[in-house]
């Protein structure tokens, strides 16, 4: 049976949930592969120089950044991150190096941005003839030494045609740049929701037959959906709202013991994402790729904001929402109130719901049997 090892961080939520939701359908294709999940966090935990100077994991910094809101300068932060990352590269070899030692992978799949060459010169010195394949969880790179690094015999897993041309550029041809069809989402995303969705609403409050928003900024919560929910509260369009604060169990408290002037149903932390995803006619969030992945995939039109604020490594996501004409992007969750009156009139909705569901994003199920043909030619 072939070792598979699946790399991760828990920055963000994301990454693990690509890594959890791939190892599922491995399992579901009863493929011959033994896949292990790597927290790549704790491999370095002890050689984690932001832990060093704050007393903090690197990835719960990331996680408080995203909570507070505090992505002003973001870009800078990335450039003053990698350069950390160049100055401890030997440190992170060694210590990869004394954990892959330990077994013996016959592939190493990414799906983290940032380590790509700190993990391709470990296993290039312990299993060299272990491929790594970095799986992009971006809808597109941001260079340099985000996602995609030159000059390496490596494979990456594109979602967008930017994404490919991104890797062509650096001198990866269609055997190393793989094309799928969107992001990784989980197997329950493309399972049908047999819940009446008036009765599921009205057991939450809400009116039955209203319009509905989801308001959700990933796992980790963000004070943004009290902000958004403010504004909405005094605006003329007869809708309703399921929010969903994540980890941020005082956001969730704060906004729970509030009366609104619309109905407004709270919920903290939840697996039933793609429940509430069904019970709902439009999504309102950052432009975070999984968030947006799984509206879509859901056929719910999305409104997201992109600023100053916004993660660098998402700005392209925005974009690429305009130019699938599947929803609204904004200057500023200032708007939101104007934003979802536009949605819901005429035909906006339904024309987005429309180009939504052309989408067809099957990458989690596409993904595998790549791996497969790259294992074949080792």
């Amino acid at each position: 049976m072939r070792r598979i090892d699946f790399v991760f961080f828990d920055a963000g939520g994301g990454h693990r949930a690509a890594a959890t939701a791939l190892k599922a359908v491995v399992e579901q294709q009863d493929l011959p592969w033994d896949v292990r999940l790597v927290n790549l966090q704790e491999v370095l935990d002890d050689y984690d120089f932001i832990r060093k100077a704050t007393g903090i994991r690197a990835q719960d910094v990331y996680n408080l950044v995203l909570k507070k809101g505090w992505t002003l300068g973001s870009p800078q932060m990335t450039v003053a991150m990698h350069g950390l990352i160049r100055l401890t590269h030997g440190t992170q070899v060694r210590v990869m190096k004394s954990f892959w030692s330990q077994s013996k992978p016959s592939l190493v799949v990414s799906v983290i941005p940032n380590f790509g060459r700190s993990l391709y010169d470990c296993l290039a010195a312990t299993h060299p003839q272990a491929p790594l394949v970095t799986i992009l969880t971006d809808f597109a790179d941001y260079p340099p030494h985000f996602w995609i690094e030159p000059g390496q015999n490596q494979h990456y897993v594109c979602g967008t045609a930017k994404a490919v041309e991104q890797a062509a550029a650096m001198g990866y041809g269609p055997d190393r740049a793989h094309r799928v069809s969107g992001m990784i989402l989980h197997p329950r995303f493309y399972e049908p929701v047999e819940r009446d969705r008036a009765a599921e609403r009205v057991r939450l409050g809400l009116k039955p037959d209203a319009p509905t928003g989801l308001i959700l900024f990933g796992g980790q919560g963000s004070t943004e959906i009290r902000r958004i929910l403010e504004r909405l509260n005094s605006a003329p369009a007869a809708a309703q709202y399921i929010a969903i604060c994540g980890k941020n169990e005082k956001l969730r408290s704060d906004l729970a013991s509030r009366r609104w002037n619309m109905p407004v149903f709270v919920e903290g932390y939840t697996a039933a994402i793609p429940l509430y995803m069904h019970l709902s006619d439009f999504f309102i969030g950052k432009p975070g790729p999984g968030s947006v992945s799984e509206a879509l995939a859901m056929k719910l039109p999305v409104i997201v904001e992109r600023n100053a604020w916004t993660l660098p490594q998402e700005r392209y996501n925005a974009e690429w929402i305009h130019e699938q004409r599947v929803g609204l992007v904004l200057s500023s969750f200032k708007e939101i109130a104007s934003a979802v009156a536009t949605l819901l009139s005429g035909d906006t909705l339904e024309s987005c719901k429309r180009n939504a569901a052309r989408l067809d994003n099957r990458a989690v199920f596409e993904i595998p049997p790549i791996l497969a043909r790259i294992l074949e030619k080792q």
